[in-house]
């Protein structure tokens, strides 16, 4: 799946001028081959579930492939609520297990940079803090629900 800016920029490598790859977007798009919606939906749906990124890291990577707020917003509005949150919580609990830190404060402190740097609003990354009890005596630093 291919967003239309994706095509622009394939058809400009192929040195087509710009009435000939409109011309082509304009029949892709007639025959639903490129369709933005299709293509933010299908792009947030990987990210968010496969790479585990956040909502305004995913954002970001639309608006730099030229996708629309409204399409954007449309795409995310299809998402279930609390979507993000589902992933962000296992993704919390597997970086803590890994992160080396002095103490609990500085590894808390990697893991919300970590969380911040995937895109997730640092009040989701708070509240999932949250709902986690940090074990301090625990030598092996573990989740405890």
């Amino acid at each position: 799946e291919y967003c239309i800016e994706d095509i622009r920029r394939k058809l400009r490598k192929l040195n087509l001028s710009d009435k000939d790859i409109e011309s082509v977007l304009v029949k892709l798009q007639k025959r639903s081959y490129v369709d933005d919606g299709r293509f933010a939906r299908g792009f947030i749906r990987d990210k968010l579930y496969l790479n585990k990124w956040g909502k305004r890291k995913i954002e970001m990577a639309l608006k730099q492939k030229k996708i629309s707020p409204e399409v954007i917003e449309a795409a995310f509005s299809e998402l279930p609520d609390g979507a993000d949150l589902e992933s962000l919580q296992p993704l919390l609990e597997k970086k803590w297990r890994t992160v080396k830190a002095q103490s609990v404060y500085e590894k808390r402190s990697k893991v919300i940079r970590f969380a911040l740097g995937r895109g997730f609003p640092m009040d989701d990354v708070l509240r999932c803090f949250d709902k986690m009890q940090i074990d301090d005596d625990n030598k092996d630093d573990s989740w405890s629900f």
